[in-house]
């Protein structure tokens, strides 16, 4: 891993209290992960039931003014979370059924937060140029989000 992103999950885990809400701790990493540059929106989206099936619904964040509900299954979040994997997208304009909170995004990377095989959360990252994820990138936010499972109680 990039020494960038072995700092980054570092001063991830250094701003992680056990003692504070969750949502305390949420938006402090949301600004933590934002520190990386060349994006126009990085937060979270939290997973919870609705009246028409599971959905995502937004939590804290940083950037443009974003979708509130996105259903599992819809757009790159949604599909993340239906899978429970991790989705690289280098084009968005190249996604099938992507959701354009954002006229501006070009690339997202969406990563879930897992409790065994289900999903509590996703971390989501849009850049306003294209490719802006790789592997690197996906390994460094699958260990942040193994650090924030534990927050989910």
């Amino acid at each position: 891993m990039k020494k960038e992103y072995e700092t980054l999950l570092a001063e991830a885990k250094a701003l992680i209290d056990r003692s504070l809400p969750l949502v305390s701790n949420l938006s402090n990493l949301s600004a933590c992960l934002n520190r990386m540059g060349g994006l126009n929106w990085c937060g979270f989206y939290l997973a919870r039931k609705s009246d028409d099936g599971d959905a995502l619904f937004l939590g804290p964040f940083q950037g443009e003014v974003a979708c509130t509900k996105i259903p599992f299954g819809k757009g790159v979040c949604g599909k993340a979370a239906a899978e429970g994997r991790s989705i690289v997208v280098p084009d968005v304009l190249a996604f099938p059924g992507h959701i354009a909170c954002s006229s501006l995004s070009r690339s997202e990377i969406v990563v879930p937060i897992l409790r065994g095989s289900r999903v509590l959360a996703v971390i989501d990252m849009d850049a306003p140029t294209f490719s802006r994820f790789d592997d690197e990138i996906r390994e460094a936010l699958e260990a942040v989000a193994a650090l924030i499972e534990p927050l989910f109680d």
